[in-house]
């Protein structure tokens, strides 16, 4: 497993400005979009291409073109949503699904609720949306669901990661062909799971709080 931080000074603002408590959902959603693109650039810089012929208006060249089939995206509803917009629009010809995992409040367990993915996977770059790595929970029930379909490699794309869902996953997924890719490492968990310092409820602040 390989983690990546990626350090550029755009990061960076984004991230300190969805962190502050202030921003309102419309300007969230606009820099979790954003965000996510300057992420995925470093996330795909292993993506699987081949080389295409193509003629341009002045003669024919040999260029590169994503080998088939196209990696697959798939958010974590529901917060991952908020990150699909700007991860497509980096990879406009990946084709998407989806899973619905909640944690459970009290032993931090993920659930799957449901889920639309292709049953064989075999072969397949997976990349991963999911706005928070705190417990790990998610996302190593997530990463394991991909594998046992039969995805090849998997990178999961984050705002933000604790220490200790960094290391949830590092103990279940070592050797394996796994890529997280994140913002921030934060300094780690609060008594309630939540990260600190953080920058709240992902979800809640991309939607609103559901009744």
């Amino acid at each position: 497993m390989r983690v990546l931080v990626v350090d550029h000074p755009l990061v960076a603002h984004k991230l300190t400005v969805l962190r502050d408590k202030n921003t309102p959902s419309p300007v969230f959603r606009l820099l979790t979009e954003e965000l996510v693109t300057l992420l995925a650039y470093e996330a795909t810089r292993e993506v699987r291409v081949e080389e295409v012929e193509i003629e341009t208006p002045v003669t024919t060249t040999v260029g590169t073109g994503l080998v088939k089939p196209t990696p697959l995206v798939v958010p974590i509803l529901r917060a991952g949503l908020g990150m699909l917009e700007g991860m497509t629009r980096l990879l406009p010809t990946a084709e998407v699904g989806f899973l619905g995992m909640a944690r459970n409040e009290e032993t931090l367990e993920a659930i799957t609720y449901a889920e639309r993915l292709p049953d064989d996977l075999t072969g397949r770059q997976v990349y991963v949306l999911d706005p928070m790595l705190a417990t790990g929970g998610t996302l190593k029930e997530a990463i394991k669901f991909l594998f046992d379909r039969g995805a090849m490699d998997i990178t999961c794309i984050c705002l933000l990661g604790a220490p200790e869902g960094i290391e949830a996953l590092r103990q279940q997924h070592e050797g394996a062909n796994v890529t997280i890719v994140l913002a921030s490492v934060d300094e780690g968990l609060n008594e309630k799971s939540y990260i600190v310092p953080g920058l709240g409820d992902a979800g809640d602040r991309l939607y609103g709080v559901v009744g």
